[in-house]
């Protein structure tokens, strides 16, 4: 049998790690997203309705 050094297939393959990744990652609260994205939709209902679009 062929013996196999470091960590394998990962390593063999280029394949990061998960905690390797993760260290440079953005890290963005679920909150903040929901927030942010009620707001957008807020400005674009107030927008649409300054600008005439009102149903």
């Amino acid at each position: 049998m062929a013996k196999r050094s470091g960590s394998g297939l990962q390593s063999s393959a280029g394949l990061m790690r998960y905690y390797e990744a993760d260290k440079n990652a953005v890290h963005i609260q679920p909150k903040t997203v929901l927030v942010a994205g009620a707001l957008v939709g807020i400005a674009v209902l107030f927008l649409s309705a300054v600008n005439g679009f009102w149903p």
